[in-house]
């Protein structure tokens, strides 16, 4: 196996790691706001057009996350100075 599949391989793995961890903490921080949002129209129902709206504008935030970091490591991965 040649030095340059070796890096492919490796550089591949790490992308693979970077999105999985991304994509775990996105789906918890989801589930927190969800959670919190949830918590806050048991308290008071009246509010909840705007909980929920906070709610999905929060939760657009920590979904830009993983996409942030997908763009990233495809650029890690095609722009690789290791392998010019």
């Amino acid at each position: 196996m040649t030095e340059v599949m070796l890096l492919k391989l490796i550089s591949v793995g790490a992308i693979c790691i970077i999105v999985c961890v991304a994509a775990l903490v996105a789906g918890l921080g989801d589930a927190h706001v969800a959670a919190r949002a949830v918590d806050g129209i048991a308290r008071q129902p009246e509010a909840k057009a705007s909980i929920f709206s906070t709610m999905l504008i929060g939760i657009g935030l920590v979904e830009a996350t993983p996409i942030i970091a997908l763009v990233v490591a495809l650029i890690l991965l095609y722009a690789n100075p290791f392998l010019g």
